[in-house]
């Protein structure tokens, strides 16, 4: 809790977690799931040049109504802070749920030695440490509803089965591995056939007919994005995309297991806290195969990154397979010490490794006065560094009125977003509640933290050139007066005239911007080393 809270009041926390508040602060008022800055990131911004609008749904993008039973919880506590604190206590809470869960077949100590673990996976603790999202609400809900199959609870099985479909509209997939697990096992097959039946119909229905009725982000961005390679032209739904794997398997199988060094990687990286275990037990391979498999047929760097949400997707099916595992052993060793002493050391080495690569992956850069982001370059920034930057970030926000419309920077937006009209810049202009084009009141950018990633990282030394050209064609129209400008902070007003000083110390600090990108731009980029 102490490092997520640090992350966000050290301004590490970043655009995620401004559109999750934004679409909780906009919920309180009335105006359920819609986000400004989620419209700028929808396929009419990115791919056909339409300005952000602050109606848009951003169910179209992520179906995700499971979120509304907080939204009580926000009410009473409307800030970032609030959905921070709340991912921190679903992860904890599902650590509870799941020791009464291994209960049922295992002894105190063995269960309480599978809690370690989970607290203890990188899969788990690095998601944990991010901006907050859906994903989060996923251990909970699987290993209550796992409880509740074990105790014959059907009741709170069907609701809680109701309440993970409602997560986002691949949640499905965690389900149809509970299912399949049903029918395979012969506990509770025609449940089990229900289930799948369930989440199966419910994720072809909701991602082809009811999110297409909020937007075309579906089939024109997330279904390319992730797997384009299995369709033919600029879109496709959910149902072409499964007729683009069956139509050519060899595709397919070759996706799965490419790039093969870091599938395995990923595999052994999810094994290790519960001393892979997994690998070898069936019960696992059925719920987190699944969810596996999904991420595996995906494209992109990020499905195979174990600090990022989607990991969290496959931990119930690894743990509840262990548990399972465990309790075959003890049937054919009831009188037998389990774990045996030399392998509850091996298991404990274990932990202790995934907690190390945790730390030193530093995930969603929350360690960053840690761990370098970058060796060569060198790229760090110390607290001594970022404190008294953050409280100057602070007093700089505290001159922008809490209902004015606002452009900032990523790191900016979690603390700028508790508001109707809010986007990213360079983007500064949105449709309105009027059906208007406006631009926002005030701009504010960290150019500081750019200009310091931008040696390593592309994508910040292409945004700082882009903010650059930019402000610069703001304020030569004088659309925009520069109020401030010190240290890399930038604040703009619209309709203004600029304060000289910052006029001049802008002038300053563009130059050193032109000439360390044109720099980069001439040499290449360098690649960073973790």
């Amino acid at each position: 809790m102490v490092l997520l809270l640090h992350r966000y009041f050290t301004f590490y926390a970043s655009y995620d977690q401004g559109i999750f508040n934004q679409v909780f602060w906009n919920g309180i008022h009335g105006r359920f799931f819609q986000s400004s800055l989620s419209s700028a990131l929808s396929t009419n911004v990115v791919h056909q040049g339409q300005f952000p609008n602050v109606s848009y749904h951003r169910l179209g993008q992520h179906f995700t109504p499971a979120l509304l039973l907080w939204l009580p919880l926000y009410a009473i506590f409307p800030s970032p802070v609030t959905l921070s604190v709340l991912q921190v206590t679903l992860v904890t809470a599902a650590g509870l749920v799941l020791y009464l869960l291994a209960r049922q077949y295992l002894e105190p100590p063995l269960s309480a030695l599978i809690v370690v673990s989970f607290y203890g996976a990188n899969a788990v603790i690095g998601p944990t440490l991010a901006n907050f999202h859906d994903v989060s609400q996923i251990p909970l809900f699987v290993f209550t509803l796992l409880l509740a199959m074990e105790k014959g609870w059907w009741w709170l099985f069907w609701i809680l089965s109701v309440l993970i479909l409602g997560v986002r509209e691949d949640a499905g997939v965690v389900l149809f591995g509970v299912g399949v697990y049903m029918i395979l096992s012969h506990r509770f097959p025609r449940r089990g056939l229900i289930v799948c039946v369930l989440s199966f119909g419910y994720m072809l229905v909701l991602t082809n007919l009811i999110m297409p009725l909020f937007s075309a982000d579906i089939s024109q961005r997330f279904m390319m994005e992730r797997f384009g390679q299995y369709a033919e032209g600029d879109e496709a739904s959910t149902l072409q995309i499964i007729w683009g794997m069956v139509s050519n398997p060899l595709r397919f199988i070759q996706q799965l297991f490419t790039p093969f060094s870091r599938t395995v990687t990923y595999l052994l990286g999810q094994w290790l806290p519960l001393a892979f275990i997994p690998a070898i037990a069936p019960g696992s391979w059925m719920i987190a195969g699944f969810p596996l498999l999904k991420l595996f047929s995906a494209q992109g760097m990020s499905v195979l990154a174990i600090t990022i949400r989607y990991a969290m997707t496959v931990v119930p099916g690894l743990f509840y397979g262990s548990i399972l595992w465990w309790s075959k052993q003890q049937e054919k060793s009831p009188e037998a010490e389990l774990p045996s002493p030399k392998f509850r050391r091996f298991w404990v080495a274990c932990i202790c490794l995934s907690l190390i690569f945790t730390v030193t992956s530093n995930p969603n850069r929350t360690l960053y006065f840690l761990i370098p982001d970058s060796i060569q370059p060198w790229v760090y920034v110390s607290l001594d560094e970022q404190w008294p930057r953050s409280q100057n970030m602070r007093s700089l926000l505290a001159q922008i009125p809490p209902d004015a419309s606002v452009a900032g920077t990523t790191y900016l937006i979690p603390h700028l977003s508790s508001r109707r009209e809010v986007l990213r810049f360079p983007l500064y202009q949105l449709i309105n509640d009027q059906d208007q084009l406006v631009a926002m009141d005030y701009i504010i950018a960290d150019l500081w933290q750019l200009q310091r990633y931008q040696v390593a990282f592309s994508g910040d030394r292409d945004a700082l050139r882009a903010i650059v050209e930019t402000t610069d064609r703001l304020t030569s129209t004088q659309e925009y007066g520069i109020l401030h400008f010190h240290n890399g902070l930038l604040l703009m007003r619209r309709g203004v005239t600029s304060n000289p000083d910052a006029i001049e110390a802008w002038g300053e600090f563009r130059q050193e911007v032109i000439i360390s990108t044109r720099g980069y731009k001439e040499t290449g980029s360098k690649t960073p080393s973790f």
